[in-house]
């Protein structure tokens, strides 16, 4: 499995382990390879940030002995186009399974950039229908895997929590459990607790230079902000457990896991009009409109039980982790050359 950064909190990393661990049940012996993180294989050339990419001997001896490669978005956005072209070459004919979360012309600034590289030996697999299209319409057969949750996740500690918040009771926490970056929408996150008399937490650092924007941001920000994790840190069961909403009102996301993390937590999601979000809503998530606060605020004020577990429900029967080794293996079966399983 290589990317430029696994095992961290990013969407890729995270999604890239429940991958791990499904194709541990289904027998496979998951070796992971990244420019940055805690890996098997550490390569710093093919970090995003990289000055200069591995060499190709590099990349070859870390790759000796696979049966199929897992490539984790490094071939799908040109973040380390040096990298992502070693890579490539250095899987053309061997059996590889391309696991796309974004796409270059989903970014504007990337959007004049070729299509991710294809090989007969190779499967891609997406993680939307969008996605999916888009490669399709660029002669590129892919399948879509959605992102995958456990429905029932173990609780995280709401009391301690808030008490490390420094929140009263009274008080609607509105958790922005993502980074902060310009398509993450930070202003209509503010607006949005402003509008309802809450906190304004957000989970993740900036990243991509946009330090002094958010500084900015929360300079002039009419509600208290509270920016990572507080009391020496919190797992992201704690974070959700801690608020009373969550925001996902971005401007794009490949996925955006808040969209349902939010519904195994059980917790209302105020969410952006990125496109894959009517997607995904298609499936029968009721959310509320992070560009109108006012459902949102009645919400609080009088919670519906009926929405939450909707929500969960859904979760549950179209986003089930415990369905993710079964829809592998059918993509599995699309690659030339693994063994058996």
């Amino acid at each position: 499995m290589v990317s430029f950064r696994l095992g961290g909190g990013d969407g890729v990393s995270v999604e890239a382990a429940k991958w791990a661990a499904a194709l541990g049940v289904l027998g496979w012996h998951v070796r992971t390879v990244a420019g940055s993180g805690p890996v098997d294989t550490l390569l710093p050339g093919l970090a995003i940030a990289a000055t200069e990419p591995p060499t190709r001997a590099e990349v070859e001896d870390a790759l000796a002995g696979a049966d199929l490669v897992v490539v984790e978005n490094l071939c799908s956005l040109p973040l380390n186009p040096p990298a992502a072209a070693l890579v490539a070459a250095t899987c053309a004919g061997r059996p590889a399974l391309l696991h796309h979360h974004d796409l270059p012309w989903q970014r504007p600034h990337l959007a004049h950039l070729p299509p991710p590289p294809d090989d007969p030996a190779w499967a891609h697999v997406t993680i939307n229908e969008l996605s999916r299209s888009e490669l399709a319409a660029r002669g590129m057969h892919a399948t879509t895997i959605y992102n995958a949750f456990d429905p029932e996740p173990v609780p995280g500690a709401r009391a301690a929590t808030r008490a490390a918040l420094g929140t009263s009771d009274g008080t609607p926490v509105l958790l922005q459990p993502t980074r902060a970056l310009a398509r993450k929408n930070i202003a209509g996150a503010i607006a949005l607790a402003e509008a309802v008399g809450g906190t304004y937490w957000l989970l993740g650092p900036a990243e991509d230079g946009y330090g002094p924007e958010l500084d900015r941001l929360v300079g002039r920000a009419r509600c208290r902000v509270v920016l990572g994790q507080p009391g020496g840190g919190c797992s992201i069961a704690d974070a959700y457990a801690a608020c009373d909403a969550v925001l996902l009102p971005s401007s794009w996301e490949g996925f955006g896991n808040p969209s349902v993390e939010s519904a195994t937590h059980r917790r209302p999601l105020a969410v952006g009009r990125y496109p894959v979000a009517a997607e995904l809503a298609a499936f029968g998530f009721h959310w509320f409109d992070a560009d109108d606060p006012a459902p949102l605020a009645a919400w609080l004020r009088e919670p519906d039980e009926q929405l939450l577990t909707q929500n969960q429900r859904v979760a549950a029967e179209h986003f089930n982790i415990a369905d993710l080794p079964r829809r592998l293996a059918r993509v599995l079966g699309q690659v030339p050359g693994p063994p058996s399983l």
